[in-house]
């Protein structure tokens, strides 16, 4: 049985990012903010020079599994906090717009009325143009979350490919039915 050793390597701390962990939170601070996690109680995480690594703790169960996750969680969290994470949206269809207006993303998506989506905090959105949406944030799950919400306003339709698309989805475009 194969399984990934993820946790075996360690996670790189790039210069000006610090991490500060107890019992119950590791926490990394950098130039774009600081993100908090609380700490599983079967994974040891501990900082080694420039390099934070994560341990299952022996004897209890998941330890193994978890430790995996826990090494995701945590370079995600430096990488949110050097980088920023970010999704892009397409609008498909026509008089489809959107337009940000500091915390809040204004959508006509062909609904009798305009969707505003409220931004939770931390979440900045951008639209380039009319029909692009940009999410950006340091926390990745929420980056997704937020991304998904706008999405799910109007998922694309299968035939006309119309609604809001991550900017690398395919969309599968149907036959009409033909009698």
């Amino acid at each position: 049985m194969s399984m990934s050793r993820v946790a075996k390597y360690p996670v790189e701390l790039p210069k000006g990012v610090e991490v500060n962990l107890s019992a119950s939170e590791i926490s990394v601070k950098g130039p774009l903010g600081t993100l908090k996690h609380f700490m599983l109680p079967s994974v040891t995480v501990a900082q080694e020079g420039e390099k934070l690594v994560c341990r299952a703790v022996e004897g209890l169960p998941d330890a193994r599994a978890m430790s995996g996750t826990m090494r995701a969680v945590v370079n995600n969290m430096v990488t949110g906090v050097t980088k920023g994470f970010e999704k892009k949206l397409t609008l498909v269809g026509v008089g489809y717009r959107a337009q940000a207006q500091g915390a809040k993303l204004n959508l006509s998506l062909g609904f009798s009325h305009p969707v505003v989506h409220e931004m939770p905090a931390g979440i900045k959105v951008e639209t380039p143009t009319q029909t692009e949406v940009i999410i950006k944030g340091i926390d990745k799950q929420l980056v997704g979350q937020v991304a998904a919400e706008v999405r799910a306003y109007r998922s694309p339709e299968p035939y006309k490919g119309k609604g809001v698309r991550y900017a690398d989805e395919v969309v599968v475009i149907k036959e009409t039915k033909k009698k």
